[in-house]
């Protein structure tokens, strides 16, 4: 059974939206979390979790049981093949957490559920919205033939979110789509099982993270992927893009799928007592790993931001919000996309575009800006506090 009324009604249990309820939550606000799903995923995409990402779950208790669970990546490197184009050290970021976290997002999501629960805050679900009302003083949210009246309602509800449509706000970005296949795997490898590598090959991209219990992430383009990729696809997929002297061997897939993605970014992250997060106000290619972590940096934001103003603060923190977050949101989208052209350039410009990462890779201050940009931190001075 709902309640009558809220503060704080958020919109989708992903990790944006049990990043910003956890952050609410923690203030002393009261929020209802909904889900239309009636249990968590157990696969997901997102599997590393940045440097400036573990600080703003440091501040809303999140980032201890989390690291707990991962594995500490200190560095992430860039190649073609065999041959090592550029290594970029997380190691002496300026930050308590020099490394990127490898830790699947059905653990990240388990982690935020449990900080939750031990502050009262448990997940509705399966709850549909299916309708926005604008009040005098906030929103009527019509959920499966019941009203829940909130001062505030935040859209954490995905690429197809329907907090957005029904505020209105626009969704736009290019008309072409990047198709991806993922799976998590088992395999024999000679790679370090302490980094993150990206693979730049004529047909794509290809992503190759270490998982916790001996597991490996991979995320590549395929534009022709099967909705189930096997262990045969999967090889394939290694031996065409993946290491050549001493190649992978894929020894057991324990899950696979595709997505398509589109580049899109909402018109605004704020119409009036309407705000939006995450994948509903942003959505890119998982190239460099930003999606996950800038919807949890937008959660904490935001949450933040609202706990401020139903405090007493001043309404315009929340138009800062919006007006800081979606700047940070094109850079990302720009910086997604660059990397995937990147990988799919023409032959006759990979030496150069290899020497160009080779010589990036021997200047050191070149190579802390990229851990900067990869890690996250160099946002950090564009958020208050």
């Amino acid at each position: 059974m709902l309640p009558e009324r809220t503060d704080v009604l958020v919109v989708g249990a992903g990790p944006t939206g049990l990043a910003t309820a956890l952050t609410l939550a923690r203030r002393g606000v009261e929020v209802t979390l909904l889900d239309q799903l009636d249990r968590p995923p157990v696969t997901s995409r997102a599997a590393v979790v940045h440097a400036y990402t573990l600080e703003m779950l440091d501040r809303i208790g999140a980032a201890a049981p989390l690291v707990a669970r991962g594995v500490r990546a200190p560095r992430f490197t860039v190649r073609d093949r065999d041959r090592m184009l550029l290594a970029v050290p997380f190691d002496r970021l300026p930050s308590r957490f020099p490394y990127a976290l490898m830790v699947s997002q059905s653990v990240t999501e388990a982690v935020l559920t449990e900080r939750l629960a031990d502050l009262g805050v448990g997940v509705r679900r399966p709850c549909r919205l299916t309708a926005l009302t604008r009040t005098a003083d906030g929103v009527v949210a019509h959920v499966d033939g019941d009203e829940l009246r909130a001062r505030f309602v935040v859209g954490a509800d995905g690429m197809h979110s329907t907090v957005r449509r029904e505020a209105g706000i626009d969704f736009t970005g290019p008309a072409d789509e990047e198709s991806f296949v993922l799976a998590d795997v088992r395999v024999r490898s000679a790679l370090p099982r302490d980094e993150a590598a990206l693979f730049l090959a004529r047909s794509g991209p290809l992503i190759w993270a270490p998982l916790p219990d001996e597991v490996v992430r991979l995320v590549a383009t395929a534009p022709e992927a099967p909705s189930a990729p096997d262990t045969a696809y999967l090889q394939a997929l290694l031996d065409e893009r993946g290491p050549a002297r001493r190649p992978d061997r894929v020894t057991e897939v324990l899950w696979g799928s595709r997505f398509r993605v589109h580049h899109r970014i909402a018109a605004t992250f704020r119409s009036g007592p309407v705000l939006l997060a995450g994948d509903a106000a942003h959505v890119h290619s998982p190239a460099g790993g930003q999606g996950m972590n800038l919807g949890i940096c937008d959660a904490v934001a935001l949450g933040t931001a609202l706990a401020d103003v139903l405090a007493g603060g001043p309404d315009a923190l929340l138009d800062a919000y919006a007006a800081r977050q979606r700047p940070l949101a094109e850079d990302v989208l720009r910086f997604a996309a660059g990397l995937t052209r990147l990988a799919t350039l023409p032959p006759a410009r990979r030496p150069a575009r290899d020497l160009l990462l080779r010589l990036l890779g021997a200047v050191p201050p070149a190579r802390q800006r990229i851990a900067l940009r990869l890690s996250g931190l160099a946002h950090r001075e564009r958020t208050p506090g």
